[in-house]
């Protein structure tokens, strides 16, 4: 459930929001959207795939953090095991919602009061008692801002790859340890040998616009992929 409210010094005075990593707290998602702008992180800790929506076929970039629903391999009992955590991730219980008519939208930041980390007897404090922002708030806010801006930007990278013809679906075929057979399908990625026979004038264009780079890391993060398989075998050797 989502009972959205724009944030308020007054009406979220008493208002925290816990910060620990666990299923609990709906962690325990297979994959999250992420942006270009956070792919240096990202691909040094999980695979970058892209997802196509159902309901409007928009592809966008995704941090796979597990083969099957709900299962996150990242989590442990001590939070989340990486080194970077992904600002879709990180941005809960927050949203930007948008406020005015058609033509004059105005962003505001609102949060999701029935999310299970929102509280008023532990967490993170949104406001001092002058009714300041917390610094805690003040960073939830510039990583939704930052995460606005990454929406714009995952429109035209996705745009400039279905221009050029590089995005291809992608299945992959594991055997675990313990025998049994898994797949992972419904991703797309970067066709490798499409991207090699790019021209010089299709790559300059790209690397100006600030995508050639993002390319690069998605096609790097595969390596991570041999890093979730053993993630998984080592779960299924604790079972």
């Amino acid at each position: 459930m989502s009972n959205y409210q724009v944030l308020n010094k007054t009406a979220h005075a008493d208002t925290k929001v816990i910060t620990e990593r666990s299923a609990e707290y709906g962690d325990n998602v297979k994959f999250a959207m992420t942006f270009p702008l956070e792919f240096r992180n990202i691909q040094s800790n999980y695979p970058i795939f892209f997802s196509k929506d159902g309901d409007t076929g928009q592809f966008y970039p995704v941090a796979l953090f597990g083969f099957e629903e709900k299962e996150n391999l990242f989590l442990s009992d001590s939070g989340w095991d990486a080194t970077y955590i992904p600002m879709m991730i990180q941005r809960q219980p927050f949203l930007i919602g948008f406020q005015g008519p058609e033509e004059e939208k105005n962003a505001v930041a609102s949060i999701n009061m029935d999310n299970p980390r929102v509280n008023t007897e532990k967490g993170e404090a949104l406001f001092t008692a002058e009714g300041h922002q917390t610094e805690y708030l003040q960073q939830a806010l510039n990583r939704l801002e930052a995460i606005h801006t990454g929406h714009q930007h995952n429109k035209a990278f996705v745009a400039a790859l279905l221009d050029n013809e590089l995005l291809e679906p992608f299945t992959l075929e594991i055997t675990l340890n313990d025998g049994s057979n898994n797949q992972l399908l419904g991703f797309y990625t970067v066709n490798e040998e499409k991207m090699l026979n790019l021209k010089g004038d299709t790559l300059e264009r790209l690397n100006k616009e600030g995508y050639l780079q993002a390319i690069y890391m998605q096609m790097a993060s595969f390596a991570r992929i041999r890093a979730l398989i053993d993630k998984k075998n080592a779960l299924l050797g604790k079972a």
